[in-house]
């Protein structure tokens, strides 16, 4: 839930996201379909709290979660829910973007959220004082970096490593794209895949591609090296 992407490919949407955790936290559980207040949701579980950090519904909306806001907040010890349980909150109204104008979240911990639902691409922030709304070009190519886990100018760098990537990348597939996400350069603190000693790693790799109708959801575990697809036509 700390690295995000979209890229605007010729005929697809494609978003990818990085999971990193506290060494300390389960795995998740692999992609499974659930009903949630009424609506078809696919997302990979986290057993802990038993929220997701990225979902899509039967409608083709997909939403991926960022700890943090704009920068590094100071937890608070008495947040009502997950910021995890919020997601699938969101994701499983018949108009998540309109459920984000009107819930409150005035107990809720800082975080940002990256909404892809009928060709709007929405980044939200909230860091427990506003709300902020901000659509961006769903022909444009994006990356966001948890403000949790990294420094302003470690995010400037990894957004040059990105600009860099899709500049230079030829045919880029949505196999390219993974790949940049899991590419470490011998990086741990910083880079794509994290791994610093007794804090954080980076757990999981999950994409949805938007393909007309169709959406495919795929879930790798880096731990385990298990992966698993699954697939949602759009109604």
């Amino acid at each position: 839930m700390c690295t995000v992407s979209y890229i605007s490919l010729q005929n697809k949407k494609v978003i990818t996201s990085n999971r990193d955790e506290k060494l300390t936290r389960p795995q998740s559980n692999k992609p499974n379909e659930e009903v949630i207040n009424g609506c078809k949701v696919i997302f990979p579980k986290d057993p802990h709290a038993g929220g997701t950090w990225f979902a899509i519904n039967e409608n083709g909306a997909s939403a991926v979660l960022l700890n943090g806001a704009f920068e590094k907040h100071v937890s608070k010890a008495n947040y009502s829910k997950s910021r995890g349980l919020v997601l699938l909150d969101i994701i499983s109204q018949p108009n998540p973007l309109q459920y984000l104008h009107m819930v409150s979240l005035q107990t809720i911990e800082a975080f940002t959220l990256v909404l892809y639902h009928h060709h709007a691409l929405i980044e939200f922030r909230w860091d427990e004082a506003q709300k902020y709304f901000n659509e961006l070009d769903q022909d444009g190519n994006y990356i966001w970096s948890s403000a949790t886990l990294y420094t302003h100018e470690v995010r400037q760098t990894r957004e040059k490593l990105f600009n860099a990537f899709i500049a230079n990348e030829t045919n880029m597939s949505e196999e390219h794209i993974k790949r940049f996400h899991t590419t470490s350069d011998n990086d741990f603190e910083n880079g794509f895949v994290m791994h610093r000693p007794n804090q954080a790693q980076t757990f999981s790799v999950t994409q949805a591609v938007y393909i007309d109708k169709f959406v495919a959801f795929s879930h790798h575990n880096l731990l385990n090296h298990e992966q698993h697809d699954s697939a949602i036509t759009i109604r």
